[in-house]
């Protein structure tokens, strides 16, 4: 493409008069370079065309994007267009019925291509996830539920799949609707699923009918380790998004001192991750798990960064970024592993969860590790 062409002589310019930075080596085992490592290795295995539409995919493609803000690599950014032009249509279709909001989760992306390439196909796209909104079905107080098929149903998941997009698309277009909901949602689900322990339940049924809920009071039976990490990441981006002007600001931030205190209570001493079902460190089978891991100390090194929480939650990140990357290595040839990552995972009891399998470079936790390295080394 031409543009590919003038961003590449312009960033050849840059870097000959030194105001960007050449790209490093990626087999080199520094903090600045790993997620380069992780993210060429990742790039080289699967092309773009192949990835699809669904959350793992935009997961590992939002945070291939955060790579590129910080190297200004231009294979990065040319990933992401190549995906694009293989997956959306000039009619901004996809194929998609956005009926779950899993599958809204790919509007990030196609916003960002939307300014990187100006092309309208990507800004039909994400306008068709807002409008399928106008129609989706919700819980009696406005809650999006996690899928069609599932009335009455909020996971935390979801949140994650859904606010980011909204926040943003808001603050892209002037959507005041999406903004306000961006924040709203999150209120909802935190209100149904707030657990005693600290963190949040995996998920709610306000029909109380769903084979694991709770008769009395709709809540799944277990704190599900990645759908708190889930909802922890989408409040501090939902929050950078946010107008500072706008009402549930500290609603937001008090959710992010909720979750910090809940992550610093529940952190593993001896390996500083978090176990798969995290408020049951002690449970016979129980794993630390590495996607889970990431997001959590994502979101709390954001919520320093941005002035949510105090300093002296700092060494939880520092002992949750040493746990991570203790699962992550990088070959001689620079191919890299990122091990112990829980597979998708359905809502269900105790042995359920702790029985998943666990895969290594799986996209949950390829993604979220990007996330989690490119926060660390400051470039978000």
């Amino acid at each position: 493409m031409a543009n590919r062409t003038v961003f590449r002589l312009l960033c050849t310019i840059l870097v000959a008069v030194g105001l960007l930075q050449a790209p490093v080596a990626a087999s080199a085992a520094t903090r600045a370079d790993l997620s380069r490592a992780v993210a060429d290795s990742t790039i080289a295995a699967h092309p773009a065309a192949s990835l699809g539409l669904g959350y793992t995919d935009a997961l590992f493609l939002l945070g291939l994007y955060r790579v590129y803000q910080r190297t200004h690599d231009s294979r990065y950014v040319d990933y992401l267009e190549d995906w694009g032009a293989a997956k959306v249509k000039p009619d901004g279709s996809t194929g998609n019925a956005y009926n779950d909001l899993d599958s809204m989760l790919a509007g990030n992306v196609f916003l960002i291509l939307a300014q990187q390439t100006g092309d309208q196909r990507y800004s039909l796209a994400a306008q068709r996830i807002r409008t399928r909104l106008d129609t989706y079905p919700k819980t009696s107080d406005g809650g999006f539920i996690h899928n069609t098929g599932l009335t009455g149903q909020l996971w935390a998941d979801g949140a994650f799949m859904l606010t980011p997009f909204l926040a943003h698309y808001g603050a892209d277009t002037g959507d005041s609707f999406a903004t306000t909901q961006a924040a709203k949602q999150l209120l909802t689900y935190f209100g149904h699923l707030r657990n005693p322990g600290g963190l949040l339940y995996h998920a709610y049924d306000e029909t109380h009918k769903a084979s694991w809920s709770d008769p009395a009071t709709g809540h799944s039976p277990e704190v599900w380790c990645r759908a708190v990490g889930w909802f922890g990441a989408a409040n501090v981006d939902v929050l950078d998004a946010l107008p500072q002007t706008a009402p549930d600001r500290g609603a937001l931030t008090g959710i992010v001192r909720y979750l910090a205190d809940g992550f610093r209570k529940w952190q593993d001493p001896a390996t500083g991750r978090w176990f798969q079902l995290p408020v049951r460190p002690t449970l016979a089978g129980n794993w630390t798990e590495t996607s889970c891991s990431s997001l959590f100390t994502y979101t709390l090194s954001r919520g320093i960064q941005r002035g949510y929480l105090g300093k002296d939650y700092q060494p939880v990140v520092d002992a949750g970024y040493a746990g991570v990357r203790d699962r992550v290595s990088i070959a001689d040839g620079g191919a890299t592993q990122i091990t112990q990552i829980g597979v998708g995972t359905n809502v269900g009891d105790a042995p359920f969860y702790l029985a998943r399998p666990r895969a290594t470079n799986d996209f949950h936790g390829v993604g979220a590790f990007l996330y989690l390295n490119e926060q660390i080394t400051g470039a978000a």
